[in-house]
């Protein structure tokens, strides 16, 4: 004999008929995405050079050390990661242990930047702003954080110029191409780059934001939104939710030249985690790094992971070098509240001893 089917746990009902009225609460109690206010600490347009602008966050503190911090942000989505909230503030954080903050934004390039390469960025926008800086400060020389590609693109700057960097911060950088074991690198390596930047010109955001979403498909899709309608009445939650997506949502052009160099250099020929790379006809060597280096790495990283960012430890020719390895992700590294209660903590001394 059949024995009689059980019927739906009343608890399952309960938390559908939750999760309903989650959905349909959702438009009172989260603001719409052009209504947050991403910048949270204020600064100065310092410097601007076509769309690039170099930002000067305003003191937080009375305590100054000497030498000047320049971040350099990636080249993906827009700088205010490093800002996006009050109490989770890289910026922010970094001026209350006493630090001169300048933050470099790339902007939005136009379809008439699609031959900026390397060397404009390096050698060019970079350089001019840290010059800028030196001359502002009156230092000689600033120390230099560079975040995802924009690490990249500060340890490139650190390789051809190194009496103007002091101290060098690499924060999940793009080192060694051929041990990424991310999406993003597998798609890299396939990709006929020739092919795609002769044809579309600047890589669009549509193509960053496939990328994005083949990494964890599920994370970073159902379950991201399934989580979000259960926390809806959280306000706190809904707030640092709400910033992240439209942080994520604003992805600017690279320039399309810039993109085939960073894909054929970085991940398909790996020349820079080789020393045979080259910017604006000078070899690129990391063993020219010699100031003190800080490479900062997270366990969880899925869009650049910790055997692509680890090599430089061991590459740089500094004799003052640092490794440390985090149980954190990506953006979790520089935008949480872990970053605040020990690794902003971890760096502030490493840098003022140097500073």
């Amino acid at each position: 004999m059949m024995e009689p089917k059980a019927g739906i746990d009343p608890k399952v009902i309960e938390e559908i008929i939750r999760f309903g009225r989650h959905v349909s609460d959702a438009p009172k109690l989260a603001a719409a995405p052009d209504e947050i206010k991403l910048d949270t600490t204020a600064y100065d347009v310092a410097y601007e050079e076509d769309r690039m602008r170099l930002l000067h966050y305003r003191p937080r503190s009375e305590a100054r050390h000497r030498t000047p911090l320049v971040i350099t942000y990636a080249l993906i989505n827009r700088f205010h990661i490093l800002d996006i909230h009050p109490d989770k503030s890289w910026v922010r954080n970094l001026l209350e242990q006493g630090f001169d903050v300048y933050m470099i934004d790339w902007g939005s390039p136009t379809d008439m930047d699609r031959y900026l390469d390397f060397d404009d960025y390096v050698n060019g926008y970079m350089d001019n702003c840290v010059e800028f800086v030196k001359r502002e400060s009156r230092s000689p020389d600033v120390s230099l954080q560079g975040y995802c590609t924009g690490g990249t693109l500060a340890v490139t700057y650190a390789a051809l110029h190194p009496g103007s960097v002091r101290n060098l911060v690499a924060t999940a950088p793009v080192v060694d191409g051929w041990k990424d074991t991310t999406v993003v690198s597998n798609i890299a390596r396939h990709v006929d780059i020739d092919k795609m930047v002769d044809t579309v010109g600047n890589m669009p955001p549509e193509f960053m934001y496939y990328c994005f979403s083949v990494l964890k498909p599920f994370e970073q899709g159902l379950e991201k939104y399934a989580n979000f309608f259960n926390n809806i009445e959280n306000e706190a939650f809904v707030d640092n939710f709400m910033r992240v997506e439209k942080w994520l949502a604003d992805t600017p052009p690279i320039p399309g030249e810039l993109f085939r160099q960073w894909i054929r250099d970085i991940y398909q020929e790996n020349l820079l985690a080789r020393d045979m790379m080259f910017v604006g006809g000078r070899r690129v060597s990391l063993k020219e790094i010699r100031m003190p280096v800080f490479t900062q790495v997270a366990v969880g990283d899925h869009l650049v992971s910790p055997e692509c960012s680890m090599p430089l430890h061991y590459a740089v020719g500094s004799g003052d070098k640092t490794m440390r390895i985090y149980p954190t992700g990506h953006v979790g590294m520089i935008a949480s509240s872990s970053s605040q209660k020990r690794i902003l903590p971890e760096l502030g001394g490493w840098l003022a001893e140097r500073s």
